[in-house]
């Protein structure tokens, strides 16, 4: 399938021609009928909860297949676990796709391919809490932006996976640099832009294949300039009514939310209420189960959304950008609300004036939950240089920060925001083969991801000529084919 395909364009027109014929043979089992609860037979309760969440009849969930592997030995190399451990000289072993044990002088399985590490070094696979990619692709032409539905203040009822396009060759460009995982988010145009999704980079045909199996969704809120300059003509236009449209959003979902309740605990006597595509995105943040992603610069701003939040009984899982996190460190804390931010971008706009390079290093000192994001298709090829910048400018100011937290920036703490942290994030027996094998330190420039494993298979190798992901936008058409372009 695509996944493997060579780089030659034959190849790919004879793939494509395969393709076409496989998807009009069919082969999947028509869903059932819109009275049904969901596909065949399942538990009423799980009924229930795909439609509260607006999934009915098991609809919009991840088909995300792992790539085929094998039992992989990735030996004597530098282990960063980011689990507290940095391990020289040390093993991990891939068993079906998952950690089976890290260690020293671990045995092979029989049939197991052996990489030999040694000098190099080994990490979990990095996660980005904060991409666009697939809905901000390249080539970023108007045709092809789908980030924002700036039509109205709160567009709740949207989400990212409905815009994902997964031929944008910015997925492979980032799992070159060691990326694994990234959420694509909706833009900040919107008070409430819409729900994010968790995407492994991995190939497929559509978003659902490339969907981060039982990842809950984000929801992307934004707050300060932006909802302000999109909407100026027609309000809100002051920080004063975006607070107000937040308010009047989750007052409306809490009723929502409360009707849906009831018929469901009356065993569902009398009509059963209308769907609201708007708020039953944030009934479902007000039951905890998807997690608010909220772009927020200014200190005031991020202390005055967790009072939005108290208002209403929601947890805040992660400000985004937060320039000025380091300045409210002890109460992000507290309140367990992690903040993804930049290493040095700062300045491009007045609320975004008062950021400094010790903002990560700071909300590490205080036991704060600090992640390096991007919101980039460039800065997420080079994570991993920018968690370095931002452990030496720490240190450089006096705070003590070590190798194992900076990895942790964009490794488990991003995977605590996406709700993925049991599963990936860490090296560790039991999750995930999300693995990145290094020519060298990855705190280091020169240092380059030699091989990038998914679930266990080896999804990017360095030394191939042949056989990495690659988008069907580069591949092109052969001029000899037929096949010309239409309008």
């Amino acid at each position: 399938m695509a996944d493997r395909r060579s780089s030659s364009r034959a190849a790919s027109l004879m793939l494509a021609a395969f393709m076409a014929a496989g998807c009009a043979s069919g082969g999947s089992t028509p869903a059932a009928g819109p009275d049904a609860s969901v596909r065949g037979e399942a538990d009423p309760a799980e009924a229930d909860r795909q439609l509260l969440n607006g999934t009915p009849n098991g609809a919009w969930e991840s088909s995300y297949e792992p790539l085929a592997s094998g039992p992989v030995l990735i030996r004597g190399g530098t282990v960063m676990t980011a689990a507290g451990e940095e391990i020289e000289g040390g093993d991990v072993l891939l068993v079906d796709g998952r950690i089976e044990s890290v260690g020293v002088g671990l045995d092979a399985p029989d049939g197991a391919t052996v990489i030999e590490a040694t000098g190099r070094f080994v990490t979990p696979g990095i996660i980005d809490t904060h991409s666009h990619l697939g809905v901000y692709p390249s080539p970023g032409v108007e045709g092809m932006g789908e980030g924002n539905e700036a039509t109205n203040p709160v567009t709740a009822e949207v989400w990212a996976e409905h815009g994902v396009w997964p031929q944008d060759p910015g997925f492979w460009r980032a799992l070159a640099g060691g990326v694994t995982t990234l959420q694509s988010l909706p833009g900040s145009a919107n008070l409430i832009g819409g729900r994010g999704v968790t995407l492994k980079l991995v190939p497929g045909r559509g978003a659902t294949d490339m969907m981060f199996p039982d990842a809950p969704m984000g929801l992307k809120m934004a707050c300060g300039e932006n909802p302000k300059r999109v909407y100026a003509s027609r309000g809100p236009s002051t920080r004063m009514g975006n607070v107000a449209g937040y308010r009047e959003a989750f007052i409306r979902a809490a009723k929502y939310r409360e009707r849906w309740d009831r018929w469901l605990a009356g065993d569902r006597q009398g009509d059963r209420p209308d769907r609201d595509l708007e708020l039953e995105t944030l009934a479902e943040v007000l039951r905890g189960n998807i997690l608010i992603q909220n772009h927020c610069y200014r200190a005031d701003d991020m202390l005055t959304m967790l009072e939005l939040s108290h208002e209403f009984g929601f947890s805040i899982r992660s400000f985004h950008h937060a320039t000025e996190a380091y300045k409210i460190r002890d109460r992000l804390a507290e309140e367990n609300v992690a903040a993804s931010v930049w290493v040095d971008w700062w300045g491009f706009k007045m609320e975004a004036l008062d950021g400094i390079p010790q903002n990560l290093a700071l909300l590490t000192d205080a036991g704060a939950r600090a992640i390096l994001h991007t919101d980039s298709g460039l800065e997420i090829q080079i994570l991993n240089q920018n968690a370095a910048r931002a452990m030496y400018a720490g240190r450089s100011a006096g705070i003590e920060v070590t190798r194992d937290q900076a990895l942790r920036w964009i490794t488990i703490h991003p995977a605590w925001a996406l709700g993925i942290e049991e599963e990936t994030g860490s090296l560790e027996a039991g999750k995930a083969g999300d693995v990145v094998v290094w020519s060298g330190d990855p705190f280091s420039v020169y240092s380059r991801a030699d091989q990038v494993f998914i679930d266990g298979a080896v999804v990017y190798d360095r030394s191939r000529t042949e056989g990495n992901p690659s988008s069907d936008f580069e591949l092109g058409i052969l001029p000899d084919s037929g096949l010309g372009g239409g309008r």
